[in-house]
């Protein structure tokens, strides 16, 4: 049985920050704050911001926000530090944490038989779920993850573990246990739809148990895809989410050749996986499609007038089997939501940042592939992909993404200039971060983090106003 954990009270001491804020407005605006003063609530909230302030009127801001000058901590950013939105990983298979860059020469259906379905089967121990759900969890706040939409096993036990792990660590999550009572293994497969439902229904319970008001952890209703879910699971799966009108959903959708062919054999009734999951009910604006390479036309109008939303996982889809490419830019011309998504382990990496830049790349490809009729992604919009987009796929951008006062506080403190004398390479560099020069503007220095900053810039990582990483 997983333990019982209930979410923490996050009132505490107010903070604050004054120097360089950058985020996203919308998809096409990146601002750049400068001279900022953000000032965070006890309760994780942002409760002021002040662009353009001249730091002689701070203490004024201070005093006219509530606050006692003398007591009240504001953290002075050097030149080379500034605050970002937290990112947010779409779509992340947890028990597959252990098996990053595994079974690179198979193709999808392939690699889960051979590779997958074996590593997840191992998490019917709880000692090891435990292990390996603290390690991935940690790893992912540690990389700047403050958000993630998690695929457990299809274990509803080491999936509680899961669950209790994101909120003991403090990381923004939603959780679902993987249903599937079809075409995989016989050793790893559920007995029964009804068996496979009524773990869904506890796992649901467990999490409103430990986290009643959603604060930080919430489930998902997780059917792996409709190749391993028959029609009775569907069915049952679509009548919980009718009767629950705040739970969220995410499959894989129109991943890849072969797994495409497979569901047109399994459901020739319908014209298009779209028509599918619509019949059952799992389209709606809680609703992740995770990769949708391949949408037919009608496919992209049923997910747009939905509200459902994309994850882009640019590693993935590029990586194992064969190249794919998912139209971003298409789905963007037509304002429907794309986030993006580590799919670990299809993906090798579990960091955002090297899902962003492979985005780029994905993005260049296609841009040449269209003979420039789909624009490769800008910097601007690969970095509202990782953070604003992702929350807006998550439904979660009321409360996250960017920094408007009365939402939450989700950030990374980057760091690029090393101020304590400590890289080993003379550069003047935090970590291998491309050097910053006396005249680079914050643009410049913004745009050397995106495209080589890794872990070791992400000074401190806050959630909700807690600081998790120091």
């Amino acid at each position: 049985m997983a333990s019982e954990t209930t979410v923490p009270p996050v009132r505490g001491l107010p903070i604050a920050f004054y120097g360089t804020i950058i985020h996203s407005l919308d998809v096409n605006t990146l601002e750049i704050m400068h001279n900022c003063l953000l000032i965070v609530d006890g309760d994780g909230k942002i409760q002021k911001i002040a662009k353009d302030t001249p730091q002689a009127k701070i203490n004024d801001l201070v005093v006219e926000t509530g606050y006692t000058p003398d007591v009240f901590p504001v953290k002075y950013l050097n030149r080379g530090d500034f605050i970002i939105p937290g990112f947010v990983d779409t779509h992340h298979h947890a028990p597959q944490w252990a098996q990053r860059g595994m079974g690179r020469d198979q193709t999808l259906l392939d690699w889960l038989n051979n590779v997958t379905f074996a590593h997840e089967r191992k998490f019917e121990d709880p000692a090891y779920a435990r292990k390996m759900y603290s390690a991935c969890v940690s790893a992912g706040i540690r990389l700047g993850t403050t958000a993630a939409a998690y695929y457990g096993s299809l274990h509803g036990p080491a999936t509680k573990i899961l669950a209790d792990i994101c909120l003991e660590q403090g990381q923004r999550a939603f959780v679902g246990k993987c249903n599937m009572n079809r075409h995989s293994p016989d050793w790893y497969r559920e007995p029964s739809a009804q068996d496979s439902l009524k773990q869904t229904q506890e796992l649901i319970s467990h999490i409103r148990r430990i986290d009643a008001e959603g604060k930080l952890v919430k489930p998902i209703i997780t059917p792996r895809f409709a190749i391993t879910c028959d029609d009775e699971l569907l069915s049952g799966l679509g009548k919980i989410a009718a009767n629950d009108p705040e739970i969220h959903i995410q499959t894989h959708f129109n991943e890849a050749a072969d797994e495409m062919q497979f569901t047109r054999q399994l459901f020739p009734q319908f014209k298009h996986e779209a028509e599918l999951y619509e019949h059952f009910g799992l389209l709606g604006p809680k609703t992740i499609l995770a990769h949708s390479i391949f949408l037919e036309e009608d496919e992209i109008n049923h997910i747009k007038s939905k509200g459902c939303g994309i994850a882009h996982c640019p590693i993935a889809t590029a990586t194992l089997g064969e190249f794919m490419m998912a139209p971003i830019r298409e789905y963007l011309r037509r304002d429907i939501k794309v986030g993006l998504g580590t799919d670990v382990g299809g993906g090798f990496s579990c960091s955002i940042l090297d899902a962003m830049r492979q985005a780029f790349i994905i993005s260049k490809a296609r841009e040449t592939l269209t003979k420039g009729a789909d624009p490769a992604l800008t910097l601007h919009e690969g970095f509202f992909l990782a953070t604003l987009g992702g929350a807006q796929v998550c439904d979660i951008d009321s409360k996250v993404g960017n920094f408007i006062e009365g939402k939450e506080f989700d950030a990374l403190e980057i760091h690029t200039v090393d101020t304590e004398g400590n890289n080993d390479i003379g550069c003047g560099s935090v970590g291998i971060v491309t050097p910053i020069e006396d005249d680079d503007s914050a643009e410049v220095i913004f745009e050397k983090f995106l495209m080589t900053g890794d872990d070791r810039n992400i000074a401190k990582v806050y959630i909700r106003g807690s600081s998790l990483k120091s």
